[in-house]
């Protein structure tokens, strides 16, 4: 990788870490200032969708060979998180001080703070492996936590919104179901969709913590 390359990734990586950090101090900040998980969407929302947004980036990195996570999986993840994000979430006021959406936006947070810190730190060749392996072992909680009380629980939470206000209606008029329809089905494909990731993401665990456990052994007999 060139060395423009580097400073590119470093970079985008770094935002993105700081972005989301930004975000999580707002939803901690708003909710001891309230006692409520009610404020997440309001004192972080707008900063969350611009974030998933320029998250895209990662999957022109994946089929440019920038980075070597390829396409596919990177492009479940931001169609899956942007679908919920940008389609629902943002569009449905009524589900925007729901539970669902702290314990996601949370669960976010968390996640990619660690997963782009990891990322620049490793890229500048200067990570610590503690860092690496909480980025492989938090979405082991993480992970489940964002998506089985978060999304899928606001998606159904969503549902008679999406139903009453025929919600993409002039969108989906030229096809056999409507979009409540489509996000039921959705539903019931979410827990094998996510399943799929989720031991895409323990296979990495073992490859990437692997490597460093193997690392250890070989220092140790020379030493």
């Amino acid at each position: 990788m060139s060395r423009l390359s580097t400073l590119y990734i470093v970079a985008y990586n770094s935002l993105q870490s700081f972005g989301w950090s930004l975000c999580l101090i707002r939803i901690s900040i708003s909710f001891l200032s309230t006692g409520s998980v009610s404020g997440a969407y309001a004192s972080a929302g707008q900063l969350v969708c611009l974030l998933q947004v320029v998250a895209f980036l990662e999957v022109v990195h994946g089929a440019l060979g920038i980075v070597p996570s390829g396409v596919s999986f990177p492009l479940m993840q931001w169609g899956g998180r942007s679908h919920f994000l940008l389609a629902i979430v943002r569009q449905i006021p009524e589900v925007q001080e729901l539970p669902s959406v702290f314990i996601t936006f949370v669960a976010w947070c968390c996640s990619d703070v660690i997963r782009y810190a990891q990322y620049t730190l490793n890229r500048l060749k200067i990570c610590p492996p503690w860092v690496t392996y909480i980025r492989y072992t938090a979405f082991i909680v993480l992970y489940p936590l964002g998506i089985a009380p978060g999304e899928m629980w606001l998606m159904f939470q969503a549902l008679p919104h999406i139903k009453e206000t025929n919600l993409y209606e002039d969108l989906f008029s030229g096809l056999p179901f409507s979009y409540h329809e489509f996000v039921s089905g959705l539903l019931l494909l979410y827990p094998f969709l996510w399943l799929k990731l989720y031991l895409h993401l323990f296979k990495q665990r073992r490859l990437k913590l692997g490597k460093h456990h193997g690392k250890k052994a070989k220092q140790s007999k020379s030493d």
